[in-house]
């Protein structure tokens, strides 16, 4: 009783009188005629209902002449006779529509039992598929209950005697029904339900003094006693699954709840119980203040009193009251269509409509119920969006109450759903930092949490002071724990000097640029932040040595250089580190390293001769420093014997073949530190003869310069001019190395005695030898060449050895006497061999001519003997060529490749017409060549293109070949006419 005074009462139902359809003309059948037309406007059943049920979309009633009714939906009310006296009992199934009734045919106590089937029709009234008598025996008694199963294999009847029939099978069928007795009492009995879990069926059994359960679907039925308390007719009622299906018993003091095998709990409710019923997690109660014996149920006969009645309906899982009003004469309350509807004896229809969750929550929140609001909500089952709602509202009523802690917790409730910011503007007040801290923890907890989160939450902890927490909160076991960005965290954590923890999580969740931060730039632990790179895999270590290199290089240069010789060598990490033992060989590039030893020049040493010594393939640049290095050491070195040593050292490595690509580097580091050896060296190799020519004349050494001359005179031969134009312009006495110098000149011809320009000569020659004829004719080929050798022999004079001796004021003309002389001598001889060869050309020609005119002016006769290619005695048929050449047919056939040309003077033929094509095609080539010698600025450049295409290229003379060859030695002209007056001869 206690409890259920504490129980909060509401109005969470809309009560209404059901009204009549609209186009109805008048009150049901039977009903009592209503008095005024307001009256009319309502429902009004027919008189005499006795039982009534409900379910499949309809109320059914039963009344005492025996009519069934039903009222569906649309109020329009019908029914049908279905015994001839009264109808005491109904059951509509749920899921099948059958309905199972109970009434008298006839006068006596002879209940009959009939089946209908709504669905099919008998002469317009449902069909009636099974009549049986009620009572099994021939003892008459009177039904009290009946219920049937949704599955339509069990059918309980109670009596008032104390005893239940149960019949198994087809209910709708005689032959497949099978009817037993189940129980035998004294008392009678008050309800019957199924209860159906899985494949196990139970049926309770309810008397006016116990309570028991029997296992119908097992073998022999077994019977199980629940409680010796009982309840009246209609005070028994089977819940929803949302109570777990439980059987419920209304008592007087108590409601008591049952499961198959145990009593449940009980509730303490006021009130005479007179009827309960089970809706939607609801139970119904209608009650009555008077105390009265469920026995006066059957002895009494005032079932017309007038009592006011109390309809409460109850919520037991959120234990609040959800409606409670008063009635007059209830007959039953039914549950159809989603609405509760009581029907009182005045045959009037009451509807009680369930408000929706919103309202009632509306409701709750008005009176601050927002516990029992989220109750609700959850039984509703309201989403979580819904929910969170709740929480807030609930939240944010208890903060403005002053109850932070409580607020803080409901705060809590709405994470994922809330903003997690408009809680935290509550709480950044430094006095509510623990309950920030809370909420904090939780959105990490459930991995929520952003970068400012994080923040937020360890600067709480920094304020707090609360290192338990915070080691608690960073030290989590797994990676699939951490519920926090783990890189803000480390940045908060050294912002508030918490070094330990940040350097914890940095190595934890390998973020090892931050731990290398944190160890090198605050805790200044150099050592300890070399060790830490030298545990990471390569390609983390390199890039951390890249990033930090310079600042462990200043402070620990020793085992900083080791470290780096292990990187780029064969790099493994250290065993405390996680690595793959089967890993492969890793190396780093070593040049790229270079920089981090900007101030370090010993251990930079170290390392580069390491490198050089251990990875011969080192990159090109580990070469170029450590060359680089050396020099300087050599450069600044006072010590005699150390700098020779650093000077064999430089000059090793530049002997080492290292600098082949690089030629040009390693000249300018060698000319930067004044490397003479070096310089000379790479001179050398690089086959640059000039360079060292002029090396030598800048450090005026006349002996080595007569040694470049001699050792690369062949590779370069105008070395020996550079010499002789060099020591001409020594004022000192170089009368040795002159004659030297013009001895080799004049041994090799190296040097043309007159250094006139190449325009002025080269230029006059060739004007000269088209005025005289000689370039164009027919004979281009003798006065081409007639125009070369004047060019480049006839008119080179003594003047120009001369002419460059004349700057040397110490040397006189007797060191020239011999080199002139013999000069001249040659000069002499060669124009006499070419006066020779004029002579001899032009009487070629004459003969020629004559040959020629012969052939055209005289007869040929052909007097030879043998063939010209088999060398045998000639025979006919024989062909002749007016060459002179005869052959036998056949062998003429061949070894012809024309018939029209002479297969021995072929050849020869051939290599004039080309040269006469030649110069068909490059006969004003002198014009063109003479334009561009006087208009371009550089001559000589002009010269050489012409020497390149071979314009002054030596050509085949006519006189070259054996003078017995008389067709060979004809000019271009003369010989392009025997070509074309030549024919065959037989």
């Amino acid at each position: 009783m206690a409890a259920y005074l504490q129980w909060r009462r509401f109005v969470f139902f809309d009560k209404d009188l059901v009204k009549e359809p609209l186009g109805n003309d008048g009150p049901a059948p039977g009903a009592a005629p209503n008095s005024g037309s307001a009256a009319s406007k309502f429902l009004c059943l027919p008189p005499g209902i006795t039982v009534c049920d409900s379910g499949r979309g309809s109320i059914v009633f039963g009344d005492m002449e025996g009519q069934i009714w039903f009222l569906p939906r649309s109020l329009q009310l019908t029914g049908f006779q279905a015994y001839k006296l009264r109808v005491t009992h109904l059951y509509q199934l749920k899921q099948h529509n059958i309905l199972a009734s109970v009434g008298e045919d006839e006068q006596g106590i002879n209940p009959l039992v009939k089946i209908w089937n709504l669905e099919k029709r008998d002469g317009g009234n449902p069909l009636c598929t099974r009549i049986f008598p009620a009572i099994p025996g021939t003892e008459p008694t009177v039904v009290s209950c009946l219920t049937v199963h949704e599955n339509l294999n069990f059918m309980a009847i109670g009596f008032t005697d104390g005893s239940v029939t149960l019949n198994k099978g087809d209910i709708t069928r005689d032959r497949h029904s099978k009817t037993q007795i189940l129980h035998k009492g004294n008392y009678p009995v008050t309800g019957l339900a199924f209860r159906q879990a899985g494949k196990t069926t139970h049926l309770f059994v309810v008397t006016t003094e116990n309570v028991q359960s029997y296992l119908v679907s097992g073998k022999d039925c077994p019977r199980v006693e629940l409680d010796t308390h009982g309840c009246g007719l209609r005070c028994s009622a089977l819940s929803d699954p949302s109570q777990d299906l439980q059987f419920i018993v209304a008592g007087d003091e108590c409601v008591y709840l049952y499961q198959p095998d145990e009593r449940g709990p009980c509730f303490a409710f006021e009130g005479h119980k007179l009827i309960a019923h089970w809706f939607r997690g609801y139970l119904i109660i209608v009650s009555r203040d008077r105390k009265v014996s469920p026995k006066s149920e059957f002895t009494s006969g005032d079932t017309q009193s007038s009592d006011k009645q109390i309809l409460n309906i109850y919520d037991l899982c959120n234990k609040f009251i959800a409606y409670s009003a008063v009635f007059e004469d209830i007959v039953d309350v039914l549950a159809e269509w989603g609405s509760l509807y009581v029907l009182t004896r005045d045959g009037r229809v009451h509807a009680l409509q369930e408000k929706d969750t919103q309202t009632k929550l509306e409701m709750l929140f008005k009176k601050n119920l927002f516990e029992m609001a989220i109750n609700l909500a959850k039984s509703q089952h309201l989403d979580s969006d819904g929910l969170a709602h709740i929480f807030m509202q609930y939240g944010d009523h208890l903060y403005s109450k002053g109850n932070h802690d409580g607020a803080v917790q409901q705060y809590i409730r709405t994470i994922g759903k809330l903003e997690p910011s408009y809680v935290i503007r509550k709480f950044l007040d430094a006095q509510r930092i623990h309950n920030l801290t809370a909420y904090l923890q939780t959105l990490h907890r459930q991995s929520l949490a952003n970068a400012d989160h994080t923040t937020l939450l360890l600067n709480c902890y920094t304020k707090l002071k609360d290192s338990l927490k915070l080691e608690e909160f960073i030290k989590t076991k797994s990676e699939s724990e951490v519920h926090f960005d783990v890189e803000t965290a480390i940045r908060v954590l050294r912002q508030a000097g918490y070094y330990s923890q940040a350097l914890y999580l940095a190595e934890d969740h390998a973020h090892h640029e931050w731990y290398l931060k944190i160890q090198l730039e605050d805790i200044k632990n150099y050592q300890e932040a070399l060790r830490y790179i030298g545990k990471l895999p390569f390609e983390q270590a390199e890039s951390n040595m890249k990033r930090y290199g310079k600042i462990l290089m200043h402070h620990i240069p020793e085992q900083m250089t080791q470290l780096l010789k292990g990187l780029c060598t064969n790099y493994q990490p250290s065993p405390e580190g996680q690595h793959d033992k089967e890993a492969p060989v890793c190396r780093a590039n070593s040049e790229e390293f270079i920089p981090i030893f900007a101030n370090n020049p010993r251990e930079l040493k170290a390392f580069l001769e390491h490198m050089s010594a251990v990875q011969p393939n080192s990159p090109q640049g580990i070469y170029d420093t450590l060359l680089e290095l050396r020099l300087q050491n050599w450069a600044h070195e006072k010590d005699p014997q150390v700098k020779e040593k650093l000077h064999a050292e430089a000059v090793s490595l530049l002997k080492s073949g290292r600098f082949c690509d690089v030629f040009d580097k390693a000249l300018v580091l060698c000319q930067m530190h004044d490397f003479q050896d070096g310089v000379l060296y790479l001179y050398e190799q690089g086959k640059l003869y000039q360079q060292i020519m002029h090396y030598h004349m800048q450090h005026e050494q006349y002996r080595q310069v007569i040694a470049v001359c001699e050792c690369h005179g062949e590779q370069e031969p105008s070395l020996w001019e550079q010499a002789l134009s060099y020591f001409a312009r020594k004022e000192e006495d170089c009368k040795e190395y002159v004659a030297a110098v013009l001895k080799h000149i004049e041994n090799k011809n190296l040097m043309p005695p007159l250094l006139g320009t190449w325009k002025d000569r080269v230029g006059g020659q060739v004007l000269a030898a088209k005025n005289q004829g000689l370039w164009g004719r027919s004979s281009s080929t003798l006065s081409r060449g007639h125009c070369l050798v004047h060019c480049f022999v006839s008119s080179w004079t003594p003047i120009s050895v001369v002419q460059t001796l004349a700057h040397n004021s110490t040397a006189t003309l007797s060191v020239i006497r011999d080199y002139l002389v013999q000069k001249l001598q040659k000069q002499s001889q060669q124009i006499a061999q070419d006066e020779l060869r004029v002579r001899r050309y032009r009487e070629e020609t004459t003969r020629i001519r004559q040959e020629i005119l012969e052939l055209k002016t005289r007869p040929k006769i052909f007097q030879k003997t043998k063939c010209s290619i088999c060398n045998s005695a000639l025979e006919l048929p024989s062909v002749h060529f007016l060459c002179g050449h005869s052959f036998h047919q056949h062998c003429f056939e061949s070894y012809s490749e024309s018939d029209a040309d002479c297969p021995t003077c072929l050849p020869e033929n051939r290599k004039v017409m080309d040269m006469i094509r030649i110069q068909e095609q490059k006969r004003d080539l002198h014009d063109q060549f003479q334009h561009q010698l006087k208009c371009s600025n550089d001559s000589f450049s002009v010269i050489a293109d012409y020497f390149g295409r071979g314009v002054f290229n030596k050509l085949t003379l006519l006189t070259d070949p054996p003078i017995a060859r008389l067709t060979g030695s004809l000019e271009s002209g003369l010989q392009r006419d025997l070509l074309v007056h030549s024919r065959r001869g037989t």
